[in-house]
């Protein structure tokens, strides 16, 4: 079995711990030179991206990945010890930002949720899958969201999600996480608030920007915005949270 590549856009000083407590499976390539990015990522298949921000054009190494199909489901971690930071990293791109501390600690659950090659056929089956109409009980679950109902809409994207077995029930799943963590955040919850966009990112980042006429470019910025304020805040400040960033959901034609 091929090893499965980890891209470090950087050199960092806490690059030697990582892969000295990387498993065998997974090897870290480190990328300086920004000539034929995309390229060189497709062709070394990547799994992950993790991004110095120290790196003066972290943005660059952030974004450019997301502007091309293939490699645009690649997820992308920007590591920073500054929480500004890790906030403007979400708006431009990176799917999951931590400290370098964060990244040392939890690498192994990190690479267990993200660091994963969509199989091809898997791959196109989503995006045949996405051409699709969004079915009827799924379309409820939207309507719950955006009326507000997000315990409402999880039980209906569950429910879509468990007698759906082809890989777009992926985006049911996406859908209702993201609810969820917005349901949180009105009860008051941060942490689980967080752990929820968190846990909804594995399967945003592989779904195409337009997924049975859901806006899922739309609905991964929000939600990153969501994130991007949480994690700036502090969690006793959690009932002032601005609730205009919670967003409906948005379909296209």
């Amino acid at each position: 079995m091929a090893d499965i590549i980890i891209v470090l856009a950087g050199e960092s000083d806490w690059q030697p711990k990582l892969a000295s407590q990387m498993q065998s499976t997974y090897q870290l390539k480190t990328y300086t030179d920004p000539t034929h990015y995309v390229t060189r990522l497709t062709d070394d298949h990547a799994a992950l991206i993790l991004v110095d921000g120290k790196l003066p054009d972290w943005r660059f190494w952030a974004t450019t990945p997301k502007t091309s199909p293939a490699t645009r489901r690649i997820p992308i971690v920007l590591v920073s010890e500054h929480a500004e930071t890790r906030s403007a990293a979400l708006l431009a791109g990176a799917d999951v930002t931590l400290t370098p501390a964060e990244l040392i600690a939890q690498f192994k659950q990190l690479f267990h949720d993200y660091a994963r090659m969509l199989d091809p056929a898997v791959a196109g089956q989503l995006d045949c899958d996405c051409r699709a109409a969004l079915p009827p009980l799924a379309v409820q679950g939207v309507e719950k969201f955006n009326a507000g109902e997000y315990y409402r809409q999880h039980d209906l994207f569950e429910e879509q999600w468990v007698h759906t077995e082809s890989p777009v029930r992926d985006l049911y799943r996406a859908i209702l996480q993201v609810g969820v963590a917005y349901y949180q955040i009105e009860r008051g919850n941060h942490r689980g608030a967080l752990k929820m966009l968190l846990r909804s990112v594995q399967w945003l980042s592989i779904l195409p920007d337009v997924c049975q006429g859901v806006d899922i470019r739309q609905l991964r910025e929000d939600s990153y915005r969501v994130r991007a304020e949480l994690e700036r805040m502090s969690p006793a400040d959690i009932s002032h949270f601005d609730r205009s960033l919670l967003k409906p959901v948005k379909r296209v034609p």
